[in-house]
């Protein structure tokens, strides 16, 4: 069991590996990605912010004051860059579409540990650069950042990029079937716009609808990570979305093992 487990655990830390060398050898293409991405996208939120309020005449919105807003604004580009899996999903979707996914299937390995363990990796190297740009800005502005908090936020980030990745596994056994389904990548992406809270605040929602869009596990994405930094949410509400991911996960996974067999059963079938 140990020397599985060893086994197990070298073989996807290869995998990230693979995943960091491989983005840090396009230097450009990281940095624009890692710094140039992430300012652009900050700085059209804090604008946006900036007119709402302008617009709206007045010093609060649902009891947070403008500076509240700016540093949700401002973590909320940050975690939403984390909590995304487009690019690798598509690849994923590529390898089926193509039949390039008959080297993999013949290893011993999954799909689904391969293309997981180099989203992991590529997200780490990410993380680690991009995070000094809304940790300078909240310290220069003087914006509301609970700093000591930021570890277990970017921990539930990343628990949570494991669902995501799950749902586009989903979405990529579909590809054993049509032939073009980029666009359920693009509703996919839309929707977990809206319901991870990187749109607005997702306690901006009226009720009944706030509790169940929180509840739901694509809040850890952006609202509760951000939420807890910035003190907009508890403790255990912050808490609570392990619960919820853990449940997601639990869920889907089965439905993609369904999918997948399935998929995989009719892509052999046909003599590939």
């Amino acid at each position: 069991m140990k020397k599985s487990f060893a086994v197990f655990l070298k073989r996807n830390l290869a995998f990230a590996k693979l995943a960091i060398v491989s983005n840090l050898e396009y230097r450009l293409n990281y940095f624009v990605d890692a710094i140039v991405q992430p300012l652009l996208t900050t700085g059209i939120e804090v604008l946006l912010w900036f007119a709402v309020f302008q617009g709206a005449h007045t010093t609060t919105i649902n009891g947070f004051g403008r500076e509240y807003y700016l540093s949700y604004a401002l973590w909320g580009a940050f975690f939403a860059r984390i909590a995304t899996s487009w690019m690798y999903e598509f690849r994923m979707i590529e390898e089926i579409s193509s039949g390039s996914i008959n080297s993999l299937i013949v290893r011993p390995m999954s799909f689904y540990e391969y293309y997981l363990s180099q989203l992991l990796g590529y997200k780490f190297i990410t993380t680690i650069i991009s995070m000094f740009v809304p940790v300078i800005a909240a310290w220069i502005f003087d914006l509301p950042t609970i700093y000591s908090r930021i570890p277990l936020a970017i921990v539930l980030c990343f628990y949570y990029l494991i669902l995501v990745h799950t749902i586009s596994f989903i979405v990529s056994s579909i590809a054993f079937h049509l032939t073009k389904i980029s666009s359920f990548t693009v509703a996919k992406n839309l929707l977990l716009w809206i319901l991870t809270g990187e749109l607005f605040p997702l306690d901006l929602i009226p009720d009944p609808f706030k509790k169940i869009i929180i509840t739901l596990p694509f809040s850890s994405g952006v609202f509760l990570p951000v939420g807890y930094i910035t003190n907009r949410v508890t403790h255990a509400e912050f808490m609570q979305g392990f619960v919820s991911v853990t449940i997601g996960l639990v869920l889907l996974n089965f439905l993609g093992a369904v999918l997948w067999k399935k998929g995989l059963s009719s892509y052999t079938g046909t003599g590939a």
